[in-house]
């Protein structure tokens, strides 16, 4: 049996991989892939002659990690610059205002036409307005490369932004001046953290003679941020702050404390540092959207109940897309199609306390708009191809 379940776990990743090389030639985004082959293997399970132990309480521990992993490979290529100071801030009211209209717009829906409060209907809404950069990021590989960074930087800043907010409803229950005060205690904070953390984590990946070097930091990396994350901080900014600096120790060059890092030596273990990272980030990924797409029962996904509700959704989503972009004048095609859901919809919602669960947010709605959303996507860079050629 242990032989088998290797052999399975291998292939599957071995799969996975394929997936990944193929994409940026197929238009089929990855994850559709991956939780077609995990509901597949669900569905070859009732031949094994053993019981399967239950894996749902991993899936968040998996989603958590790749969020940390996804975020800071995301951070790491993103080119620190005067000349693009316009576009991190149309990424960054491109990721905040969407999110934000598409939370009161989602909101108002639950309590018209379910009669939830407000909290609980904000709570529910929050996950379904998060663009996954799991998702976008590797879709993205054959664009541009200003459209290639403002994705990177729009979906970064909106898994960061929709975490912070969530966190932020679930943790009050006002929503007075001494609630924003504390709020805006505990970004000052994460700041100071971060570049503390920074700072001490550049210094060892500078210093460490060991033959093993980059898991211990990486392994640091999430324990700081779970930590911040216990104490309710806003813990996605230190990951986002870690990867710029470690990604542009170039642009620091002038400072003179910087000088003891001995830029150059660092640059090199900063790359190597992307890579191990990079390889980190797609293992995570693919192990989550496998075990998630295993753990999906087909009558979620066939649901007719919630495809109604699943279909306005995106609906909306990709109306306020729209408008976003023809706002901020940046190109609709491809950029239009870029909005999935997925890594970050999951994790929000599975940890919603089933004291503010409403009935019309549940696994079969998330699903099919996750789906949804990347079948969209999918066609959108099927449509650029097809065209350019």
């Amino acid at each position: 049996m242990t032989s088998t379940i290797i052999i399975a776990f291998c292939s599957l990743l071995l799969i996975a991989y394929v997936f990944d090389l193929t994409s940026a030639n197929t238009k089929i985004p990855s994850v559709i892939l991956l939780l077609l082959l995990g509901w597949l293997i669900r569905q070859m399970t009732v031949f094994l002659p053993f019981e399967l132990p239950d894996l749902s309480s991993i899936l968040p521990v998996f989603g958590t990690i790749g969020l940390i992993l996804i975020v800071l490979e995301g951070a790491l290529e993103l080119e620190l610059d005067k000349s693009k100071i316009g576009l991190v801030v149309k990424s960054f009211l491109g990721a905040l205002i969407p999110l934000l209209v598409l939370a009161f717009i989602f909101t108002t829906m639950f309590r018209h036409f379910g009669g939830y409060s407000f909290r609980d209907s904000l709570i529910n809404a929050i996950p379904l307005c998060v663009i996954s950069s799991a998702i976008a990021i590797p879709s993205v590989k054959g664009f541009t490369t200003y459209n290639k960074e403002f994705v990177i930087y729009e979906s970064s800043f909106s898994d960061i932004i929709g975490v912070i907010f969530f966190n932020f409803i679930i943790n009050n229950e006002s929503y007075g001046a001494n609630t924003f005060l504390h709020f805006g205690g505990q970004l000052v904070l994460i700041v100071i953290i971060s570049f503390l953390a920074t700072m001490g984590l550049s210094y060892l990946l500078h210093k460490i003679d060991h033959h093993i070097k980059f898991i211990p930091i990486i392994l640091l990396v999430i324990l700081i941020y779970i930590i911040s994350k216990e104490f309710h901080l806003p813990s996605l900014v230190f990951i986002l702050f870690f990867g710029l600096f470690i990604g542009n120790l170039d642009r620091f060059k002038h400072f003179k404390w910087i000088e003891k890092f001995r830029i150059d030596e660092l640059k090199k273990e900063s790359q190597k540092f992307k890579e191990i990272t990079s390889e980190g980030a797609f293992l995570v990924r693919s192990l989550f959207f496998l075990l998630f797409g295993y753990l999906l029962e087909t009558k979620e996904i066939l649901n007719s109940e919630t495809i109604m509700w699943s279909a306005i959704i995106v609906i909306l989503i990709f109306v306020v897309r729209f408008l976003q972009l023809k706002v901020s004048n940046f190109p609709l095609k491809p950029l239009l199609f870029i909005a999935p859901r997925g890594l970050i919809t999951i994790l929000l919602f599975l940890s919603i306390e089933p004291i503010h669960n409403i009935a019309l947010v549940n696994n079969s709605l998330i699903v099919q708009v996750i789906i949804l959303t990347a079948l969209i996507m999918m066609l959108g860079l099927l449509t650029r191809t097809i065209k350019s050629k």
